[in-house]
Order: C-alpha cells, then sequence, then structure tokens
C-alpha cells in the first residue's frame, strides 16, 4: 500500500521505517526541513534501537521518503496515517490543534478529487474525538460525508521507547476503531505480516484503551513503589516480594477483577488494605494509592446510592446481601451498606439472598449484620417472584439462576439497576440502567 504519515516524531518515524520494512512505500510529512532532510538521506530523526538500520535500508529500497507539502503527499497515497503530538493543555486534557490542522489538511487535499482514501488517526486523543470532532472536521474540509470513498479509523499505538521496533513486530494485539467496513479493512490491510490478534471495535473504545493501559502501567509502577516504601521498614525484600507476587498469572497478574461492577467487601480485601496503610502510618511512609482505594471503593458504593434516588423514593427490591454469590459471609459486604443507607433514606426494601439464613449465622458474621441491620430478617423475601413484583426498583447484585429468571420473566416495565454487569438483564424489557456503565 502507499501510506502517508503525517509527523515524523517517535511515533511517525518508527512506524513509517516499519511499515517500509513490511513492504509498503511510505511518505513521511512534517513541518520540520530538518526531519525530512535526515530521513531523505537515510538517516533517522529520533535515536531507538534498530531503527537508524531499518531507516537506510527502506530509503535506500525507495519504500520511504519524507516532505512537507501535505497534498501532494494525500495524492500520491491511499492512506494517510497522523502522528502529530498531543501535548497537554493547561486544564490537562490533551491539545488536539495540531490533530485538527492535518486532518484539515488532508481533507482539503481531498476535495474535488475523485479517489478512494482512508485516514487513520494515531495520536493519543480523547475517547470521543474521532467520531464527534475529526470526522466532522474531515467532512468539512473535504466538502462531502464519510462513507463513499473517504473513509475514518483510530489505531492506537503500543510502542515502548526502546523496544519500539519489537513492539511493532510482535505487539499484544492490532485495535481499529473503524467507522466503515473500508476503514476496518485498509487499516487491518497495512499490518499483513504482523502477527497479533485484530480487533475491531467503535472509535471511542479503541480511543479509551490507550488511556487505560497507559494510566494501567504508572499505576503499577507507582504501587509498586508505595509497597516497597511501605514494607521496607519491616525488613521485607521488595523485590523478592513482588517477584514472587507478579507469578500469580490467576489473581495477581490476570484479567480478574478488571471488569466494571460493585464495590469490593468481605472479610480480606477491606482489611488488608487497612493493614497495609496502618503499616505505612506507623512509619510515616506516603500511601496515597492504599488510602484512595478504599476512597474509590467507597464513592462506588455512592454511585449505586445515587442511580437508585434518581429513581425516586419507590419500593426497592435489592438481590444480593451476602458480599459475593455462593456464600453467607455478610461482613462488609457492600451490599450490606446499601440497604443501611436505603432505609436510613426511608426506602421501602426487601431483599432477596437464599444463601443468606439468618438461624445459620453465628460468630463474627452475626455480630456483623446485627450490628448493621438489626431487623434485618423482617426485610428477607423468601420468594423472588413476589419481591420482583412487589418493586418497583429492581437493584441486582448478585442472584441464583431461578430466582435472576424470576427478574427476567417478571420484571418488564420496571426498573433494573445493574451493579454486576450482567448482559443477560439488558434484554429483559425493563428500563435497565447500569451503575457506571
Amino acid at each position: 500500500m502507499k501510506i502517508a504519515i503525517f509527523g515524523l516524531g517517535y511515533v511517525g518515524a518508527v512506524s513509517g521505517a516499519c511499515f517500509a520494512e513490511l513492504g509498503h512505500e511510505v511518505i513521511g510529512v512534517d513541518i520540520s526541513d530538518a526531519k525530512i532532510n535526515l530521513i531523505n538521506r537515510g538517516e533517522a530523526p529520533i535515536v531507538e534501537e534498530m531503527i537508524a538500520e531499518l531507516t537506510a535500508g527502506a530509503v535506500k529500497l525507495g519504500k520511504l521518503r519524507a516532505m512537507k507539502d501535505a497534498a501532494a503527499a494525500v495524492g500520491e497515497t491511499d492512506v494517510s496515517l497522523v502522528s502529530v503530538g498531543t501535548p497537554t493543555g493547561r486544564d490537562g486534557a490533551p491539545d488536539l490543534s495540531y490533530v485538527d490542522h492535518v486532518v484539515e489538511e488532508i481533507g482539503a487535499a481531498l476535495r474535488g478529487t475523485a479517489k478512494s482514501h482512508t485516514v487513520v488517526i494515531r495520536s493519543t486523543i480523547p475517547p470521543g474525538s474521532t467520531e464527534q470532532r475529526l470526522a466532522p472536521l474531515l467532512e468539512k474540509a473535504a466538502g462531502e460525508k464519510l462513507g463513499a470513498r473517504i473513509h475514518l479509523a483510530f489505531n492506537p499505538e503500543f510502542l515502548r521507547e526502546g523496544r519500539s521496533v519489537r513492539d511493532f513486530r510482535q505487539p499484544p494485539f492490532t485495535i481499529i476503531g473503524a467507522l466503515s467496513d473500508v476503514a476496518f479493512e485498509q487499516t487491518a490491510a497495512l499490518y499483513a505480516g504482523v502477527e497479533s490478534e485484530v480487533i475491531r471495535t467503535d472509535p471511542a473504545t479503541a480511543e479509551s484503551i490507550k488511556l487505560l493501559s497507559n494510566a494501567w502501567h504508572g499505576l503499577k509502577v507507582a504501587f509498586a513503589n508505595e509497597a516497597a516504601r511501605i514494607l521496607k521498614p519491616s525488613q521485607v525484600d521488595v523485590r523478592k516480594a513482588l517477584e514472587i507476587f507478579a507469578k500469580d498469572t490467576v489473581l495477581n497478574i490476570s484479567p480478574a477483577y478488571l471488569r466494571p461492577g460493585f464495590a469490593f467487601g468481605g472479610s480480606c480485601l477491606p482489611k488488608d488494605l487497612r493493614a497495609m496503610i496502618s503499616l505505612a502510618d506507623r512509619s510515616q511512609a506516603a500511601a496515597p494509592i492504599m488510602k484512595a482505594t478504599l476512597m474509590s471503593n467507597e464513592a462506588q458504593l455512592d454511585a449505586a446510592l445515587t442511580a437508585i434516588r434518581a429513581c425516586g423514593r419507590r419500593p426497592v427490591t435489592l438481590f444480593g446481601l451476602a458480599f459475593k454469590p455462593g456464600t453467607d459471609d455478610l461482613r462488609e459486604s457492600p451490599y450490606v451498606a446499601l440497604a443501611e443507607k436505603l432505609i436510613g433514606k426511608g426506602y421501602d426494601l426487601r431483599i432477596v439472598d437464599p444463601f443468606v439464613d439468618a438461624s445459620r449465622l453465628m460468630g463474627k458474621n452475626k455480630e456483623f449484620i446485627e450490628r448493621e441491620i438489626p431487623h434485618f430478617v423482617d426485610l428477607m423475601a423468601r420468594d423472588a417472584e413476589d419481591a420482583v413484583d412487589a418493586a418497583e426498583i429492581i437493584v441486582y447484585g448478585h442472584a441464583t439462576g431461578v430466582d435472576k429468571g424470576a427478574i427476567l420473566e417478571r420484571g418488564v416495565g420496571k426498573i433494573l439497576i445493574d451493579l454486576s454487569g450482567d448482559r443477560d438483564l439488558e434484554c429483559c424489557g425493563a428500563d435497565y440502567k447500569g451503575v457506571a456503565w
């Protein structure tokens, strides 16, 4: 394919040389004469492992060249990749002015022509920007709607400095947020020869993956450093501890828990987070992540309460009281906390959780629920169908298959607030509302 890459900074320079290695003909476009001259001499404009050799080889084979003329580059190519910078603005949001300008240049170059062209955004931008901001700009500049001959997609890059060429050759996945089938097919064709899963999604989701990834990487670095600060005074070899910690790929380094839902609870997570905070306080080590985790968990509980209160003070049935399904452990259950708040706000509340039997509760578990909701037995509904019928608002935390069946069958027309992200509930005929989705 013939590709124009706008922006010959780190991402553009690496992408240009690597796409040329795949056999594409690449034209780099930049406003810097210095970068253009370097590439046309076969020299890389950045310092990066393997990039000097790749650039020299591509230029020698006639697969890579650079120019300033945006219109000429668009006219000679099938695809334009936008890799210009999005620096942080004064308000903390990315400055998209460079992306806007390039998209308008590409649109202007396509105006009045008959050629088909796909524009692929690679710059890091906020979710929604491709469809809500850049698509209208491109359409206005080109003088026509997208989808006939001009197509648009967002394709995030995941190139780490120091090993970007290896990351390009062996990516974790290739994500394409495409506004049309042609946009997806053209973008996917760029990566022919690269072995990775190609994932098609909407542009906003694709845009969010880049931000999520870097936020997560930053969180991991900060978590490891915070753990080291907390544990060092206890004579722990934190490097060894985290090395062993990371060997758990079932829970610790895995997709486990990485899904939106309700607040965490139970006898372990809150208690052990408080234990880490206590260790930090004892040695005066800063522990903002541990403390903020508890605060964020409380915020999710507040979000659920806000969602319920937005529906008015109507009869509520809460499915789930134990901190997770399949147990009767009520200790620090977020559902107990939610029920307590609803009672305090004057809601007519019923609770369905067949695993919680008051006659079988004992020890700390019994002490906890009798302290938090002394009369909880009076709120427990034994028949899920009757509980659904009596409710105007159904709050779904967790339920048995039979009880969920009662919701799906009898919840039509009622307000259903989902705390767990159960996709089965979205199509049951209720007024479905996810607590954070």
